[in-house]
């Protein structure tokens, strides 16, 4: 990409212009909703699954003990991806620009940029969660009815896709409850936080914080609302690229994860030879997920 110039800028190296415009406020961090953040030392990072044990059989009157073994399952690796960019003004550029106080304002055009890249990269883990050949540690993409465990295939993702409503939550919290380990065993899981894309704020707040049952004639009570599901109402997410996914979190440890390699640096140096100055930032990290049980999906409209 060639430098900014004085052609680039001409607006710029005369007074008179009333404004220049073209920053704009950013919503605030939202992977953070989406994502239990880590920090990390190494090149990448492995979870291992080790399963637990199953369910005792009846030990006959005078028989042997039955014995069961542990064995490590499956391995999640994260390894951790670099993003770097930057931009150069020309020596020129830079001392004749008559709005220096106002224009360019490179760092913060820089830092957006790189605000802008983490959110994407984040919501990009949801936005594939039902899209082939994004798969995790046990091959299977995030949200699919067939994760491979000891005791069978298990789903996080409703089986028959659903518009947005009352019931679907209802569903997907009901899949959450009954929740198993990699042995089949119970396990004490619960909804955590609903996370919507634009289009369905509006429908969310009906669904969530409506005395009675939404879009109904009855009188019969919201239960979500009843039973505190979700309190804070649903998480909007301003990256998610499908109208009519969402998803739930759970409180499962070990779901969604986010490693923090190296955390983003902003530096400017100039250059010895043409005297241009060059603005560059780096940051380092990775996103995705061990446990599929952190997360429950619906793929979208019926």
């Amino acid at each position: 990409m060639s430098p900014v110039n004085t052609g680039l800028i001409a607006k710029l190296l005369r007074p008179g212009l009333n404004a220049i415009w073209g920053e704009y406020t950013d919503h605030p961090m939202e992977y953070r909703e989406l994502f239990d953040t880590v920090s990390s030392d190494k090149a990448y990072e492995e979870d291992q699954l080790i399963p637990g044990l199953g369910l005792a059989p009846i030990k006959t009157e005078g028989g042997a003990t039955s014995y069961d073994t542990l064995a490590q399952g499956i391995t999640t690796r994260y390894t951790h991806v670099a993003y770097s960019l930057g931009f150069i003004v020309t020596h020129e550029a830079m001392k004749d620009n008559q709005y220096k106080s106002k224009a360019l304002k490179a760092m913060r055009m820089l830092t957006r940029s790189f605000r802008q890249t983490k959110e994407t990269v984040a919501a990009n883990v949801f936005n594939r969660a039902h899209t082939p050949g994004y798969t995790g540690g046990d091959g299977q993409i995030l949200c699919v009815t067939t994760h491979p465990t000891l005791a069978g295939n298990q789903s996080n993702r409703l089986t028959t896709a659903a518009d947005f409503s009352e019931a679907a939550v209802e569903d997907m919290c009901i899949l959450i409850s009954n929740m198993v380990d990699e042995r089949g065993l119970r396990i004490a899981a619960m909804p955590r936080s609903l996370h919507i894309p634009t289009a369905l704020q509006f429908e969310a707040a009906r669904v969530l914080k409506s005395a009675l049952q939404s879009n109904s004639a009855n009188n019969d009570i919201n239960a979500l609302r009843s039973l505190g599901l979700f309190p804070k109402g649903a998480s909007i997410n301003h990256y998610f690229d499908d109208a009519d996914a969402f998803f739930i979190r759970t409180d499962i440890p070990d779901g969604m994860k986010h490693f923090e390699r190296e955390a983003p640096d902003f530096d400017q140096d100039n250059d010895f030879d043409t005297k241009n100055l060059k603005y560059k930032g780096y940051e380092r990290y990775s996103f995705g997920w061990t446990d599929f049980r952190g997360v429950v999906s619906n793929g979208g409209g019926a």
